[in-house]
């Protein structure tokens, strides 16, 4: 494997793991949602905590983030994910069912559209997506503001299992593989599978 060199260990970022909502929180968030799902655009109902104007229904944060490198490594996992499934998300092994491409987006944009993007292949029961964010290596006053941003909102969305850097044939650390959780249907067909037909 000519030119293949092992990434450093400053090279890599630990994310670190999201602490789960009080009750408090959850409660609040449960009613946004609810309120916003009920709206037909921004309003009273459409405004959370934090600032901006939310669209319906979402609760990702604009709000500020830690700048991460350009070439940083993205990995993150939910609990309960099994090593395996992680490694086949790492190396590329799924086959990917839906991208988006976040290029010469503004952060604004772009929260819309990762939220809208997320919500529409979880109701198509999409498992296996890519997320084009750049580098942001051309930007030298805000070097990987998209890549930052992007790797808060995944771990902020309550269906995102897991996400890592892709392989340099997706974009490398130009881009992000996601893992969605398995619909119910989903989880009840694989369990139908794995007992045999019985």
């Amino acid at each position: 494997m000519q030119g293949v060199q092992p990434l450093k260990k400053a090279d890599k970022v630990r994310l670190p793991k999201k602490q789960p909502l009080n009750s408090e929180q959850a409660a609040a968030r449960k009613r946004r949602a609810e309120g916003d799902a009920n709206s037909t655009g921004t309003g009273a109902s459409g405004i959370a905590e934090g600032g901006g104007d939310y669209q319906a229904g979402n609760f990702v944060s604009d709000d500020y983030v830690e700048m991460l490198k350009p070439d940083a490594l993205l990995a993150y996992k939910k609990p309960g994910i099994q090593e395996g499934v992680y490694r086949k998300l790492r190396l590329g092994k799924y086959p990917l069912q839906a991208r988006l491409d976040l290029h010469r987006k503004t952060v604004k944009e772009a929260r819309r559209e990762v939220f809208e993007f997320i919500r529409d292949c979880e109701s198509q029961e999409l498992r296996c997506l890519l997320i084009l964010h750049g580098k942001g290596d051309r930007n030298p006053e805000r070097p990987a503001i998209l890549k930052s941003y992007t790797a808060k909102w995944l771990q902020e969305i309550e269906q995102v299992m897991a996400f890592h850097t892709a392989q340099q044939n997706h974009g490398g650390a130009g881009a992000v593989y996601v893992l969605l959780r398995k619909s119910e249907r989903l989880k009840e067909k694989t369990r139908e599978e794995h007992s045999g037909g019985r």
